[in-house]
């Protein structure tokens, strides 16, 4: 063995080993308990950047030390293959996505490799393969035979340049998030999945989900938002219909001095017919971000409209407006506004010179002026004839009792979440499997004709799909009546793909169905990791796509990841890195420089899992300087000869010491990775444990043989960090059977005990001495020895000691 560290070396030849002998791939094993560890999968960009290595670290280390623990682990790894950025590379490299996305994934699959990272490849999943995407389109059919998706036109924000819809999170001041153009609001049809259908479940089962942050389970329960209130009705004057609005404060309803719709709105478009002013505003809104965040802060706009509604409980006429912050895509797409109780509804008010209405006083008695600021609490009604006096509560049933006693209105919960529309008008994604037909209307491709196969070898050139302009896929007989039909050419939000992967992992041979049998044995996932900009949409959607499965029986499994870790962003100069602010990190070049054990134990040692991380260059020095020490250590130690068995009762105290802290550390970091995940408190004990071996000047038989016990489990306890130096290590001090089998080491209670144990001392809380006593020393005996300490007693002399504060095995503190 080279008794300098050669990185390159050790790393190659750990990884040979562990390709050759199939080392992380694994079957089902009913007598094993298995533990499915994960990471969110990447999208095949081309090249690993820090935030991947920090995120595929992070999981690596998890279920390597289970692995230690005794656990059955899979770790796959796989490709979010479909979306825009192929679509983009295609057009300024005149080649097709598809064969963008497959170099991409060849490199990245050997940058993965690269890094020692213990997946099993046998397992691989790329979703761009029509063996993968055959199944989701399979699911949408079921789908909707149960009428659990539904086409309708639907305001969405169009980016122009791109020629596909954005998510309102894709929406960035108003321009696309890829394109920078900027967007307009249109209606078009779109394919629509009904996830409302399950918002009670998934907001209830938030509440017994302990393995998730906190933080994410919140944002879902506010992305949910589930609201208990009141629809009810306002009469428009020269209108048929009326205009039907909700609200959760039913108890501000007579407070109410004008309405608004949205520039979508029927009644804002009839207006705007034989008002140019009105019509310019409505083009005007559609351009604005439909963002709820956006709306919040955005300038409140809006026109009168000319026309009044009628209060349902006053008889008062009530002036209608067209306003920029009213979504027709939300609710009824109308409001009723009540300034004197509202923010929005106070500002806009301001801004037009409209009425503002006090009608909730403090329940306190206290004065308020709504004129200068709006009063949002709940409180007394006042100003509310017959329901004047009435708290909130009292007044919320009242109202809602009399809309429903005259049919007016009725109590009704609702939800801020949206039924999830899956169509885009892009290429590179999944073809939903619609076709249609001028008799037959929309009808599922049977399941026997899946998958309907996106064309690989097309020219994409950035304006529109080009499957609109491919009549071999458009043009296709209607499933059911033969006649000639359409195929629809819009495909899925690439959210589809990702919110069902992990359970194919279990099955990804599986050609018969789109989960087998094995789903039951593997799932849920155990440790689920990934960034915390995933903890609405992706979480949420995979939530629901686990429960569609389930109601399909295709899996007993309700919730797909019991324990969930959301790191933080890899930072330098204290911004994100990134290409266009030119401070990334390439791992590639650092791997050939140090190896990639350094930069594995610089991510884990750098900062805790969920913090981000602040790259530091003399901090991959250190992480690699460490490495060398360690290497040198064990090195050192094997050409010494070999090391007996320890003899517990032959030990001196020196010796006893050093396994003292060695079983110390054994405890400390077992808890560091198992249950805190505080992997950089790990590898900084395991850095203390080294220093002591390294200053234990002992070459008798025992201390030889304390100081081999001691390496042994710094290689073990750091190989999940560092797998590469820790497989070479692990063979150097003369095992045969290999580190990935091993058990993590055992924690020896009886080496744990002290007899003797140092205590600080202080006087009126400030360090004096420190003092060494017996393990079980009682107080007394404590309190004795401190006094008695001689530089104590400087500064205790010719003073009255008021009370001595002990606390055993740690400190006794002499107030004077």
């Amino acid at each position: 063995m080279s008794t300098s560290y050669n990185p390159e070396t050790v790393e190659l030849t750990a990884q040979k080993y562990w390709d050759d002998a199939a080392s992380f791939e694994v079957g089902e094993d009913a007598d094993k308990d298995k533990y499915y560890c994960l990471t969110m999968f990447p999208y095949p960009s081309g090249k690993l950047h820090m935030g991947h290595v920090r995120v595929f670290t992070i999981n690596d280390v998890i279920a390597r030390y289970h692995r230690l623990q005794g656990k059955h682990v899979l770790q796959p790894m796989g490709w979010d293959a479909f979306g825009m950025p192929a679509e983009n590379a295609a057009i300024q490299r005149g080649i097709p996505p598809a064969k963008w996305t497959y170099s991409n994934i060849e490199d990245m699959r050997g940058q993965l490799k690269r890094l020692g990272y213990a997946y099993d490849w046998s397992r691989e999943v790329t979703t761009c393969r029509p063996e993968y995407y055959r199944w989701e389109q399979w699911l949408f059919t079921r789908m909707f035979e149960k009428g659990l998706v539904y086409r309708k036109n639907s305001i969405v924000n169009w980016d122009p340049v791109d020629q596909t819809v954005l998510a309102n999170e894709q929406v960035i001041d108003g321009r696309g998030w890829r394109s920078d153009a900027l967007v307009e609001r249109r209606e078009i049809p779109q394919w629509f999945m009904k996830i409302t259908d399950y918002a009670d479940e998934l907001l209830a089962e938030l509440d017994r989900m302990p393995g998730w942050p906190d933080s994410v389970k919140t944002m879902q329960r506010n992305w949910i938002g589930r609201s208990e209130g009141v629809e009810l009705s306002f009469d428009v004057i020269g209108e048929d219909e009326p205009l039907t609005v909700y609200t959760t404060r039913p108890d501000t309803l007579m407070g109410v001095t004008y309405m608004a719709v949205a520039a979508e709105h029927p009644l804002a478009a009839r207006a705007a017919a034989t008002d140019p002013d009105i019509a310019a505003f409505i083009e005007e809104c559609k351009t604005m971000n439909a963002q709820e965040a956006t709306l919040e802060t955005m300038e409140k706009k809006g026109r009168a409209l000319g026309i009044s509604a009628v209060h349902p409980l006053s008889g008062e006429e009530v002036p209608l407006w067209v306003a920029n912050f009213v979504l027709m895509s939300y609710g009824t797409g109308a409001v009723m506004a009540v300034p004197g109780h509202d923010e929005r509804d106070w500002e806009f008010a301001k801004k037009h010179g409209l009425p503002i209405r006090q009608v909730i006083a403090p329940t306190d008695g206290s004065e308020i002026d709504i004129d200068e600021a709006v009063y949002l609490e709940h409180g007394v009604l006042v100003n509310s004839g017959d329901y004047d006096g009435l708290d909130f509560d009292s007044a919320f049933n009242a109202i809602a009792d009399e809309f429903e006693r005259t049919g007016r209105g009725s109590r009704k919960v609702n939800y801020r979440l949206r039924d999830w529309g899956v169509s885009r008008q892009r290429y590179w994604g999944t073809p939903i499997p619609i076709v249609y037909c001028d008799d037959c209307d929309a009808v599922p491709v049977p399941a026997d004709q899946l998958p309907v196969v996106l064309p690989e070898d097309v020219e994409v050139t950035g304006t529109g799909s080009p499957l609109k302009d491919m009549p071999e896929f458009v043009n296709t007989p209607c499933p059911k009546c033969g006649k000639d039909a359409r195929r629809e050419t819009d495909t899925f939000d690439t959210f589809v793909e990702s919110s069902w992967y992990f359970a194919r992992y279990a099955c990804p041979d599986s050609d018969a169905a789109m989960l087998d049998s094995r789903v039951q044995y593997w799932t849920p996932v155990d440790q689920y990791t990934g960034g915390v900009e995933h903890a609405i949409l992706h979480l949420l959607y995979a939530r629901f796509f686990q429960r569609v499965m389930r109601d399909e029986g295709l899996t007993d499994v309700s919730e797909p990841f019991s324990n969930l870790l959301t790191q933080g962003m890899v930072l330098k100069d204290g911004a994100k890195m990134s290409k266009a602010k030119g401070n990334t990190v390439d791992p590639q070049e650092l791997i050939q420089k140090y190896g990639a054990d350094t930069v594995r134990l610089f991510m884990m040692f750098a900062a805790p899992p969920e913090q981000s991380l602040e790259w530091s260059d003399d901090g991959v020095q250190g992480s690699f300087r460490f490495l060398k020490r360690f290497w040198s250590a064990v090195v050192e130690h094997v050409a010494a000869g070999p090391a007996c068995a320890v003899d517990r009762d032959a030990l001196d105290d020196e010796q006893k010491e050093l396994r003292r802290k060695t079983h110390q550390t054994i405890a400390k970091i077992s808890d560091d990775i198992g249950r805190r995940h505080s992997f950089n408190t790990a590898v900084a004990a395991s850095m203390e444990l080294l220093n002591a071996v390294n200053k234990f000047a002992d070459e008798s038989d025992q201390g030889r043989a304390v100081v081999h016990e001691s390496l042994q489990a710094v290689v073990v306890m750091l190989s999940p960090m560092v797998p590469h130096i820790c497989h070479a290590l692990w063979q150097q001090l003369g095992h045969e059977e290999e580190l990935i089998d091993q058990r993590w080491p055992d924690v020896d209670e009886a080496a744990l005990a002290q007899e003797l144990v140092e205590m600080v001392v202080q006087v009126n809380g400030k360090l004096r001495a420190r003092i060494a006593v017996a393990a079980d020393a009682h107080k007394d005996v404590a309190e004795a020895q401190a006094l008695g300490n001689e530089n104590v007693q400087r500064f205790i002399a010719g003073k009255e000691i008021r009370k001595i504060i002990v606390v055993p095995g740690r400190l006794v503190n002499v107030v004077v």
